[in-house]
Protein backbone atom coordinates (compact mmCIF):
# COMPACT_ATOMS: atom_id res chain seq x y z
CA UNK A 1 0.00 0.00 0.00
CA UNK A 2 2.49 2.41 0.71
CA UNK A 3 4.64 1.91 -2.02
CA UNK A 4 1.43 2.66 -4.54
CA UNK A 5 1.06 5.49 -2.26
CA UNK A 6 4.42 6.63 -2.78
CA UNK A 7 4.19 6.10 -6.60
CA UNK A 8 0.93 7.87 -6.98
CA UNK A 9 2.40 11.06 -5.23
CA UNK A 10 5.70 11.25 -7.25
CA UNK A 11 3.27 11.02 -10.43
CA UNK A 12 1.04 13.67 -9.15
CA UNK A 13 3.98 16.14 -7.99
CA UNK A 14 6.34 15.36 -10.41
CA UNK A 15 4.63 14.83 -13.98
CA UNK A 16 6.59 13.21 -16.96
CA UNK A 17 7.83 16.00 -19.46
CA UNK A 18 6.09 13.19 -22.01
CA UNK A 19 2.72 14.13 -20.51
CA UNK A 20 2.77 17.88 -20.32
CA UNK A 21 4.66 18.56 -23.94
CA UNK A 22 2.94 19.50 -26.97
CA UNK A 23 3.01 16.58 -29.29
CA UNK A 24 4.70 17.30 -32.26
CA UNK A 25 2.42 17.64 -35.65
CA UNK A 26 2.52 16.20 -38.90
CA UNK A 27 4.45 19.38 -41.18
CA UNK A 28 2.76 19.10 -44.91
CA UNK A 29 6.27 19.80 -46.76
CA UNK A 30 4.50 20.42 -50.15
CA UNK A 31 1.74 22.86 -48.44
CA UNK A 32 4.83 24.68 -47.28
CA UNK A 33 7.20 24.56 -50.08
CA UNK A 34 3.85 26.31 -51.92
CA UNK A 35 3.44 28.92 -49.55
CA UNK A 36 7.17 29.61 -49.57
CA UNK A 37 6.95 30.04 -53.55
CA UNK A 38 3.95 32.67 -53.44
CA UNK A 39 5.73 34.35 -50.48
CA UNK A 40 8.98 34.79 -52.02
CA UNK A 41 6.87 35.80 -55.83
CA UNK A 42 4.78 38.38 -53.30
CA UNK A 43 8.40 39.57 -51.82
CA UNK A 44 9.95 40.12 -55.25
CA UNK A 45 6.86 42.51 -56.40
CA UNK A 46 7.94 44.53 -53.74
CA UNK A 47 10.55 46.39 -55.82
CA UNK A 48 13.35 46.92 -52.98
CA UNK A 49 15.86 48.47 -54.98
CA UNK A 50 18.53 50.02 -53.65
CA UNK A 51 18.77 53.49 -54.07
CA UNK A 52 16.33 54.31 -52.57
CA UNK A 53 15.54 50.89 -51.21
CA UNK A 54 11.70 51.20 -50.05
CA UNK A 55 12.42 48.48 -47.26
CA UNK A 56 9.95 49.43 -44.93
CA UNK A 57 7.00 48.07 -47.59
CA UNK A 58 9.04 44.16 -47.47
CA UNK A 59 9.10 44.69 -43.48
CA UNK A 60 5.60 44.95 -43.57
CA UNK A 61 4.87 42.30 -45.80
CA UNK A 62 6.90 40.01 -43.60
CA UNK A 63 5.61 41.12 -40.60
CA UNK A 64 2.11 40.49 -42.13
CA UNK A 65 3.39 36.62 -42.73
CA UNK A 66 4.84 36.35 -39.30
CA UNK A 67 1.75 37.84 -37.65
CA UNK A 68 -0.77 35.36 -39.19
CA UNK A 69 1.37 32.76 -37.70
CA UNK A 70 0.52 34.48 -34.53
CA UNK A 71 4.44 35.44 -34.25
CA UNK A 72 4.56 38.91 -33.27
CA UNK A 73 6.97 41.10 -35.23
CA UNK A 74 8.12 44.73 -34.71
CA UNK A 75 9.68 47.14 -37.33
CA UNK A 76 11.98 49.27 -35.78
CA UNK A 77 14.59 52.28 -36.40
CA UNK A 78 12.59 54.14 -38.93
CA UNK A 79 13.15 57.19 -37.40
CA UNK A 80 17.15 56.70 -37.80
CA UNK A 81 17.35 55.42 -41.30
CA UNK A 82 15.08 57.68 -42.96
CA UNK A 83 11.97 57.64 -45.46
CA UNK A 84 11.82 54.10 -47.00
CA UNK A 85 13.98 52.40 -44.72
CA UNK A 86 13.21 49.66 -41.63
CA UNK A 87 14.40 47.04 -40.10
CA UNK A 88 12.37 44.24 -38.89
CA UNK A 89 12.75 42.11 -35.44
CA UNK A 90 10.64 39.05 -34.49
CA UNK A 91 11.25 36.25 -32.11
CA UNK A 92 9.76 32.22 -31.65
CA UNK A 93 10.34 31.53 -27.95
CA UNK A 94 11.01 28.92 -26.72
CA UNK A 95 12.52 27.80 -23.00
CA UNK A 96 15.04 29.51 -22.98
CA UNK A 97 17.69 26.32 -21.98
CA UNK A 98 20.63 27.18 -24.49
CA UNK A 99 21.15 30.40 -26.26
CA UNK A 100 19.18 31.44 -29.17
CA UNK A 101 19.79 31.32 -32.90
CA UNK A 102 19.53 34.68 -35.23
CA UNK A 103 17.96 33.89 -38.64
CA UNK A 104 19.22 37.32 -40.71
CA UNK A 105 18.73 38.51 -44.01
CA UNK A 106 18.93 41.97 -45.83
CA UNK A 107 15.65 43.23 -47.56
CA UNK A 108 16.80 45.36 -50.07
CA UNK A 109 18.03 44.04 -53.57
CA UNK A 110 20.75 45.77 -56.46
CA UNK A 111 18.31 47.51 -58.99
CA UNK A 112 17.84 45.42 -62.59
CA UNK A 113 17.98 46.62 -65.78
CA UNK A 114 14.72 45.04 -67.18
CA UNK A 115 15.83 45.67 -70.89
CA UNK A 116 18.15 43.00 -70.79
CA UNK A 117 15.96 40.38 -68.39
CA UNK A 118 13.33 37.84 -70.43
CA UNK A 119 11.20 38.45 -67.43
CA UNK A 120 9.91 41.30 -65.48
CA UNK A 121 12.68 41.32 -62.55
CA UNK A 122 10.27 42.69 -60.34
CA UNK A 123 7.28 40.73 -61.57
CA UNK A 124 7.86 37.00 -59.46
CA UNK A 125 7.11 35.42 -62.13
CA UNK A 126 7.13 31.38 -62.36
CA UNK A 127 7.86 29.31 -65.44
CA UNK A 128 9.41 26.33 -65.98
CA UNK A 129 10.06 25.15 -62.67
CA UNK A 130 11.45 28.48 -61.66
CA UNK A 131 10.71 31.57 -59.74
CA UNK A 132 12.34 34.13 -61.73
CA UNK A 133 13.65 37.99 -60.10
CA UNK A 134 15.60 40.04 -58.44
CA UNK A 135 16.33 38.70 -55.09
CA UNK A 136 15.73 35.47 -55.68
CA UNK A 137 19.49 35.02 -54.94
CA UNK A 138 20.39 37.63 -53.25
CA UNK A 139 18.71 37.47 -50.83
CA UNK A 140 15.20 37.66 -50.65
CA UNK A 141 15.13 33.58 -51.42
CA UNK A 142 17.08 32.93 -48.14
CA UNK A 143 14.42 35.46 -46.11
CA UNK A 144 11.53 33.34 -47.20
CA UNK A 145 13.54 29.99 -46.21
CA UNK A 146 14.42 31.68 -42.69
CA UNK A 147 10.79 32.79 -42.96
CA UNK A 148 9.26 29.42 -43.81
CA UNK A 149 11.36 27.38 -41.45
CA UNK A 150 10.59 29.51 -38.19
CA UNK A 151 6.54 29.16 -39.53
CA UNK A 152 7.48 25.03 -39.84
CA UNK A 153 8.69 25.41 -36.55
CA UNK A 154 5.73 27.10 -34.77
CA UNK A 155 3.26 24.39 -36.70
CA UNK A 156 4.98 21.38 -35.56
CA UNK A 157 5.31 22.49 -32.14
CA UNK A 158 7.97 20.84 -31.08
CA UNK A 159 9.97 21.30 -28.08
CA UNK A 160 12.64 24.33 -28.95
CA UNK A 161 15.95 24.84 -26.34
CA UNK A 162 16.77 27.72 -27.78
CA UNK A 163 14.58 31.03 -29.14
CA UNK A 164 14.85 31.55 -33.07
CA UNK A 165 14.97 34.73 -34.00
CA UNK A 166 14.23 36.55 -37.44
CA UNK A 167 15.91 39.83 -38.21
CA UNK A 168 15.04 41.93 -41.97
CA UNK A 169 17.96 44.12 -42.14
CA UNK A 170 18.09 47.66 -44.60
CA UNK A 171 20.66 49.10 -46.90
CA UNK A 172 23.01 46.06 -46.78
CA UNK A 173 23.39 46.87 -50.52
CA UNK A 174 24.91 50.50 -49.57
CA UNK A 175 26.83 50.42 -46.45
CA UNK A 176 25.08 48.32 -44.03
CA UNK A 177 23.90 51.20 -42.23
CA UNK A 178 20.66 48.94 -41.35
CA UNK A 179 22.83 46.28 -39.35
CA UNK A 180 24.89 48.83 -38.00
CA UNK A 181 21.47 51.00 -36.57
CA UNK A 182 19.92 47.68 -35.23
CA UNK A 183 23.16 46.41 -33.44
CA UNK A 184 23.62 49.85 -31.93
CA UNK A 185 20.14 50.70 -31.07
CA UNK A 186 18.96 46.79 -29.93
CA UNK A 187 21.56 45.23 -28.68
CA UNK A 188 19.52 44.25 -25.62
CA UNK A 189 17.27 41.95 -28.30
CA UNK A 190 20.64 40.20 -29.63
CA UNK A 191 21.96 39.63 -25.85
CA UNK A 192 20.96 36.26 -25.64
CA UNK A 193 21.86 35.25 -28.89
CA UNK A 194 24.62 32.36 -29.27
CA UNK A 195 24.58 31.87 -33.33
CA UNK A 196 23.25 33.95 -36.36
CA UNK A 197 22.85 32.57 -39.80
CA UNK A 198 22.99 35.07 -42.64
CA UNK A 199 24.45 34.94 -46.36
CA UNK A 200 28.23 33.66 -47.35
CA UNK A 201 27.44 30.13 -47.75
CA UNK A 202 26.88 28.38 -50.96
CA UNK A 203 25.99 24.69 -52.31
CA UNK A 204 26.96 24.81 -55.47
CA UNK A 205 25.81 21.92 -58.29
CA UNK A 206 28.59 21.27 -60.80
CA UNK A 207 27.34 18.53 -63.85
CA UNK A 208 23.91 17.93 -61.59
CA UNK A 209 26.13 17.13 -58.69
CA UNK A 210 26.42 19.17 -55.52
CA UNK A 211 29.94 19.97 -55.16
CA UNK A 212 30.15 20.44 -51.52
CA UNK A 213 28.02 22.09 -48.98
CA UNK A 214 29.60 25.37 -47.75
CA UNK A 215 29.44 26.70 -44.30
CA UNK A 216 31.13 30.52 -44.74
CA UNK A 217 33.23 31.40 -41.67
CA UNK A 218 35.01 33.97 -42.87
CA UNK A 219 35.01 36.87 -45.77
CA UNK A 220 36.66 39.17 -47.16
CA UNK A 221 36.26 42.98 -46.54
CA UNK A 222 35.41 45.34 -48.89
CA UNK A 223 37.76 48.37 -49.11
CA UNK A 224 36.37 50.31 -52.34
CA UNK A 225 39.33 53.08 -53.65
CA UNK A 226 38.11 56.17 -55.41
CA UNK A 227 40.53 57.67 -58.45
CA UNK A 228 40.06 61.11 -58.97
CA UNK A 229 42.17 62.32 -61.93
CA UNK A 230 42.65 66.36 -62.04
CA UNK A 231 43.63 68.61 -65.28
CA UNK A 232 42.34 71.39 -67.08
CA UNK A 233 39.15 72.07 -69.18
CA UNK A 234 38.90 72.96 -72.68
CA UNK A 235 37.46 72.74 -75.98
CA UNK A 236 37.43 69.16 -76.76
CA UNK A 237 38.36 70.08 -80.58
CA UNK A 238 41.92 71.03 -79.51
CA UNK A 239 43.44 68.06 -77.31
CA UNK A 240 45.86 68.80 -74.68
CA UNK A 241 47.96 66.72 -72.18
CA UNK A 242 46.28 67.84 -69.47
CA UNK A 243 42.94 65.72 -70.31
CA UNK A 244 42.07 63.99 -67.05
CA UNK A 245 40.67 61.41 -68.93
CA UNK A 246 43.60 60.05 -70.63
CA UNK A 247 45.58 60.12 -67.58
CA UNK A 248 42.82 58.34 -65.41
CA UNK A 249 42.22 55.98 -68.55
CA UNK A 250 46.29 54.96 -68.46
CA UNK A 251 46.09 54.12 -64.75
CA UNK A 252 43.07 51.68 -65.01
CA UNK A 253 45.47 50.04 -67.51
CA UNK A 254 48.28 49.92 -65.48
CA UNK A 255 45.80 49.11 -62.71
CA UNK A 256 44.37 46.25 -64.93
CA UNK A 257 47.58 44.67 -65.52
CA UNK A 258 48.86 44.48 -62.31
CA UNK A 259 48.59 40.99 -60.50
CA UNK A 260 48.00 41.05 -56.56
CA UNK A 261 50.45 38.62 -54.98
CA UNK A 262 48.70 34.71 -54.11
CA UNK A 263 48.25 34.54 -50.41
CA UNK A 264 46.59 31.71 -48.55
CA UNK A 265 44.40 32.22 -45.09
CA UNK A 266 43.95 29.37 -42.83
CA UNK A 267 40.51 29.06 -43.87
CA UNK A 268 41.31 28.90 -47.56
CA UNK A 269 43.75 26.78 -46.81
CA UNK A 270 41.41 24.28 -44.93
CA UNK A 271 38.35 24.52 -47.67
CA UNK A 272 40.98 23.28 -50.36
CA UNK A 273 42.44 20.24 -48.16
CA UNK A 274 39.10 19.52 -48.01
CA UNK A 275 38.19 19.51 -51.74
CA UNK A 276 41.21 17.51 -52.21
CA UNK A 277 39.77 14.23 -51.73
CA UNK A 278 37.69 14.69 -54.90
CA UNK A 279 40.53 14.99 -57.02
CA UNK A 280 43.42 12.62 -58.01
CA UNK A 281 47.24 12.54 -58.99
CA UNK A 282 49.25 16.28 -58.60
CA UNK A 283 45.73 18.03 -58.58
CA UNK A 284 44.86 16.73 -55.78
CA UNK A 285 48.36 17.34 -54.30
CA UNK A 286 48.08 20.60 -55.25
CA UNK A 287 44.83 21.15 -53.08
CA UNK A 288 46.01 18.96 -49.98
CA UNK A 289 49.00 21.90 -50.15
CA UNK A 290 47.55 25.08 -51.63
CA UNK A 291 50.41 27.31 -50.05
CA UNK A 292 53.12 25.28 -51.78
CA UNK A 293 51.23 24.83 -54.75
CA UNK A 294 50.94 28.83 -56.06
CA UNK A 295 54.69 28.68 -55.81
CA UNK A 296 54.56 26.38 -58.51
CA UNK A 297 54.08 27.56 -62.42
CA UNK A 298 51.49 25.15 -63.82
CA UNK A 299 49.64 24.88 -59.97
CA UNK A 300 49.41 28.67 -60.17
CA UNK A 301 47.45 28.76 -63.47
CA UNK A 302 45.03 25.84 -63.14
CA UNK A 303 44.39 27.21 -59.13
CA UNK A 304 43.65 30.83 -60.96
CA UNK A 305 41.77 29.82 -64.08
CA UNK A 306 38.64 29.53 -62.01
CA UNK A 307 37.12 32.58 -60.76
CA UNK A 308 36.38 31.91 -57.61
CA UNK A 309 39.37 29.78 -56.61
CA UNK A 310 41.47 33.06 -57.62
CA UNK A 311 39.28 35.68 -56.11
CA UNK A 312 40.46 33.99 -52.40
CA UNK A 313 43.79 33.66 -52.86
CA UNK A 314 44.25 37.36 -53.61
CA UNK A 315 43.21 40.87 -53.22
CA UNK A 316 40.71 41.56 -55.88
CA UNK A 317 40.30 44.61 -57.92
CA UNK A 318 37.22 45.52 -60.15
CA UNK A 319 36.84 48.91 -62.10
CA UNK A 320 33.01 49.13 -61.90
CA UNK A 321 32.11 53.14 -62.32
CA UNK A 322 33.87 55.67 -64.41
CA UNK A 323 32.82 59.71 -64.89
CA UNK A 324 33.89 62.20 -66.81
CA UNK A 325 32.67 65.36 -69.12
CA UNK A 326 28.64 66.06 -68.93
CA UNK A 327 28.99 66.98 -72.36
CA UNK A 328 30.50 65.47 -75.13
CA UNK A 329 32.91 68.67 -76.12
CA UNK A 330 34.13 69.15 -73.31
CA UNK A 331 37.67 68.25 -71.84
CA UNK A 332 36.12 67.81 -68.08
CA UNK A 333 38.15 69.72 -65.00
CA UNK A 334 38.29 65.82 -63.33
CA UNK A 335 37.36 62.37 -64.13
CA UNK A 336 37.17 59.57 -61.65
CA UNK A 337 37.01 55.78 -61.43
CA UNK A 338 35.63 53.27 -58.51
CA UNK A 339 37.89 50.32 -57.96
CA UNK A 340 35.70 47.01 -56.26
CA UNK A 341 38.73 46.22 -53.87
CA UNK A 342 38.18 42.97 -52.09
CA UNK A 343 40.83 42.43 -48.84
CA UNK A 344 42.03 39.13 -47.80
CA UNK A 345 41.05 38.80 -44.26
CA UNK A 346 44.45 39.71 -43.00
CA UNK A 347 45.69 41.81 -45.63
CA UNK A 348 46.78 45.81 -44.53
CA UNK A 349 44.56 48.42 -46.42
CA UNK A 350 47.19 50.66 -45.59
CA UNK A 351 49.95 48.73 -47.26
CA UNK A 352 47.72 47.49 -49.91
CA UNK A 353 46.64 51.58 -50.74
CA UNK A 354 50.23 52.45 -50.72
CA UNK A 355 50.50 49.18 -53.41
CA UNK A 356 47.83 51.10 -55.61
CA UNK A 357 49.26 54.19 -55.60
CA UNK A 358 52.78 52.73 -56.71
CA UNK A 359 51.06 51.34 -59.62
CA UNK A 360 48.70 54.30 -60.90
CA UNK A 361 52.09 56.27 -60.65
CA UNK A 362 50.85 59.75 -61.17
CA UNK A 363 51.13 62.86 -59.62
CA UNK A 364 47.60 64.42 -61.49
CA UNK A 365 45.55 61.09 -59.69
CA UNK A 366 44.79 61.26 -55.92
CA UNK A 367 43.84 57.91 -54.55
CA UNK A 368 41.23 58.24 -52.01
CA UNK A 369 40.94 55.46 -49.30
CA UNK A 370 37.11 54.87 -47.72
CA UNK A 371 36.16 56.46 -45.07
CA UNK A 372 35.23 53.19 -43.03
CA UNK A 373 35.15 49.62 -43.15
CA UNK A 374 34.38 46.69 -41.62
CA UNK A 375 36.77 44.68 -39.58
CA UNK A 376 37.87 41.10 -40.32
CA UNK A 377 36.39 37.79 -38.49
CA UNK A 378 36.49 34.67 -38.40
CA UNK A 379 34.08 31.88 -36.53
CA UNK A 380 34.78 28.74 -34.86
CA UNK A 381 33.35 25.48 -36.31
CA UNK A 382 33.61 23.60 -33.33
CA UNK A 383 30.20 24.50 -32.48
CA UNK A 384 26.88 22.65 -31.90
CA UNK A 385 25.58 24.56 -35.21
CA UNK A 386 28.02 23.68 -37.37
CA UNK A 387 27.82 20.11 -36.28
CA UNK A 388 23.94 20.60 -36.48
CA UNK A 389 24.78 21.49 -40.77
CA UNK A 390 26.84 18.24 -40.68
CA UNK A 391 24.66 16.36 -39.08
CA UNK A 392 21.39 17.43 -41.24
CA UNK A 393 23.37 17.39 -44.62
CA UNK A 394 24.83 13.94 -44.13
CA UNK A 395 21.19 12.91 -43.11
CA UNK A 396 20.00 13.74 -46.70
CA UNK A 397 23.47 12.46 -48.20
CA UNK A 398 25.91 10.55 -46.14
CA UNK A 399 28.77 11.20 -48.23
CA UNK A 400 28.45 14.95 -48.67
CA UNK A 401 31.53 17.26 -47.95
CA UNK A 402 30.76 19.68 -45.64
CA UNK A 403 33.71 22.62 -46.03
CA UNK A 404 34.00 26.48 -45.74
CA UNK A 405 34.42 28.44 -48.69
CA UNK A 406 35.10 31.94 -47.88
CA UNK A 407 32.78 34.36 -48.63
CA UNK A 408 34.13 37.15 -51.68
CA UNK A 409 31.56 39.08 -51.21
CA UNK A 410 30.73 41.40 -48.08
CA UNK A 411 27.80 41.00 -45.68
CA UNK A 412 26.58 42.15 -42.69
CA UNK A 413 28.11 39.64 -40.38
CA UNK A 414 30.76 41.77 -38.86
CA UNK A 415 28.88 43.93 -36.92
CA UNK A 416 27.18 41.24 -35.28
CA UNK A 417 30.08 39.31 -34.60
CA UNK A 418 31.29 42.35 -33.14
CA UNK A 419 28.81 41.16 -30.19
CA UNK A 420 31.10 38.20 -30.03
CA UNK A 421 28.04 35.87 -31.95
CA UNK A 422 29.54 33.11 -33.77
CA UNK A 423 28.13 34.58 -37.42
CA UNK A 424 27.69 31.79 -40.36
CA UNK A 425 27.26 32.42 -43.75
CA UNK A 426 24.65 29.28 -44.45
CA UNK A 427 22.67 29.20 -48.09
CA UNK A 428 19.86 26.33 -47.75
CA UNK A 429 19.63 26.12 -51.47
CA UNK A 430 21.72 24.07 -53.89
CA UNK A 431 22.59 26.38 -56.53
CA UNK A 432 23.91 25.81 -59.88
CA UNK A 433 27.30 27.34 -60.37
CA UNK A 434 26.41 29.41 -64.08
CA UNK A 435 23.06 30.21 -61.97
CA UNK A 436 24.84 32.11 -59.35
CA UNK A 437 28.01 33.51 -61.62
CA UNK A 438 25.40 34.75 -64.10
CA UNK A 439 22.17 35.66 -61.80
CA UNK A 440 23.54 37.25 -58.48
CA UNK A 441 23.48 40.92 -58.96
CA UNK A 442 23.12 39.72 -63.00
CA UNK A 443 20.48 39.09 -65.30
CA UNK A 444 17.42 36.83 -64.96
CA UNK A 445 18.14 35.95 -61.17
CA UNK A 446 16.50 32.79 -60.78
CA UNK A 447 15.50 30.11 -57.71
CA UNK A 448 13.89 26.65 -58.68
CA UNK A 449 10.58 26.03 -57.03
CA UNK A 450 11.99 22.90 -56.27
CA UNK A 451 14.57 24.71 -54.44
CA UNK A 452 12.40 26.82 -52.36
CA UNK A 453 11.08 23.52 -50.43
CA UNK A 454 14.33 21.94 -50.26
CA UNK A 455 15.65 25.18 -48.50
CA UNK A 456 13.02 25.49 -46.05
CA UNK A 457 13.23 21.92 -45.00
CA UNK A 458 17.31 22.17 -44.68
CA UNK A 459 17.10 24.75 -42.59
CA UNK A 460 14.34 23.46 -40.42
CA UNK A 461 16.23 20.35 -39.94
CA UNK A 462 18.97 22.30 -39.04
CA UNK A 463 17.25 24.17 -36.38
CA UNK A 464 15.61 21.47 -34.68
CA UNK A 465 18.64 19.23 -34.37
CA UNK A 466 19.92 22.19 -33.13
CA UNK A 467 17.93 22.27 -30.21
Amino acid sequence: MRCRFALVFLLVACPLRAQVSKPAASLDWDVLQREGVQNLRDYIRINTSNPPGNEIEGARFLASVLQREGIEASILDTAELGSGHANLYARLKGTGAKKAIALVHHIDVVPAVASYWTSDPFGGEAKDGYVYGRGTLDMKGQGIAHLMAMIALKRSGIPLTRDVVFIANTNEENGGTGAAAFVKNHADLLRDVEFLFTEGGDNPVVNGVVRYYGVGVDEKRPYGLRLVARGVPSHGSRPTRQNPVTHLVAALDRVARYETPLHVVPGVARYFKALSAGYSGRQRAWLSDVASAIRAPAARTWLTSDVYWNAILRNTISPTVLTGSNKNNVIPPEASAYLDVRLLPDQDPAAFLADIRRVVADSTIEVIPPATRKGAMDNSIDTDLFRAVERATHDRDPKALVTTPMFTAASDRPFYRALGIITYGFDPFKVPSADMQKGMHGNDERLSVENVGFGVRYLYDVLRIAQ
